[in-house]
């Protein structure tokens, strides 16, 4: 009579647990050691009893196959990291791309170019589209200009209002030498040979008595040397006397 086929469950007995525990654990070790011998195989192997205690069996060393399995598993998520990034970023790509080239399409379009695939429906909506660019660029200039125009009629008022501060201040100081020179004539005018007043800047220029002469320069010589009787017995006159 063959062995019947034994139920996977957790055993009850606490007994019989640990007993086979002890047989499975020592069969699992050297199983593992047969399988890295056999095959040249880097195995480890792990065991923690229900009440904590360590087990383990490797056959190039616990810690060293640890880290191979840890390089490995890290670099094939990297990987997965990787690839999964260069998707979308080269789906992201495709994207921009698609939106680049409907963007210079639609400039082309604003600037009447390729118009031949358009439909009619496309002609009417580029055609209010330009209406409406056309609209706001000509409120936007007229904005410009009246700003422009209210910025030139401020600085007119400020320079109105300088011109008339500079006329203020010159006409104030006309007024100014006004007030000194009548004051000085109201001191004491100064009276010429005629008996007519005279400003004092006019002394100077009077002193001196005007001379008129008429035809060739000659000279004279003094009064005391002219003999009298000359002009007394003769009545001739040279011509460019007359």
């Amino acid at each position: 009579m063959g062995r019947g086929r034994v139920e996977l469950k957790r055993i009850e007995n606490k007994i019989n647990r640990q007993v086979t525990f002890s047989k499975r654990r020592n069969g699992l070790l050297k199983k593992a050691y047969e399988l890295s011998v056999l095959c040249d195989a880097e195995v480890a192997l792990i065991v923690f009893s229900s009440r904590g205690k360590l087990y383990e069996f490797g056959s190039a060393g616990i810690n060293k196959t640890l880290e191979r399995y840890q390089r490995c598993c890290y670099t094939f998520q990297d990987a997965n990291i990787t690839d999964r990034d260069t998707q979308g970023w080269y789906q992201e790509v495709s994207k921009l791309k698609a939106k680049c080239d409907s963007l210079q399409r639609s400039q082309r379009h604003l600037l009447g170019e390729d118009l031949g695939p358009l439909s009619v429906k496309e002609l009417q909506k580029l055609e209010r589209q330009l209406e409406s660019a056309l609209t706001q660029t000509r409120q936007r200039k007229t904005q410009i200009m009246l700003e422009h125009m209210e910025a030139l009629r401020e600085k007119e008022r400020q320079l109105g209002d300088i011109n008339k501060e500079l006329k203020n201040k010159l006409e104030a100081k006309g007024q100014g030498a006004f007030r000194a020179m009548q004051a000085s004539w109201e001191s004491g005018p100064l009276v010429g040979n005629n008996g007519f007043p005279m400003h004092p800047s006019q002394s100077a220029a009077i002193e001196c008595e005007p001379t008129l002469q008429i035809g060739y320069h000659s000279f004279a010589a003094p009064e005391a040397n002219i003999p009298r009787t000359v002009v007394a017995e003769s009545n001739f006159m040279h011509g460019w006397i007359l």
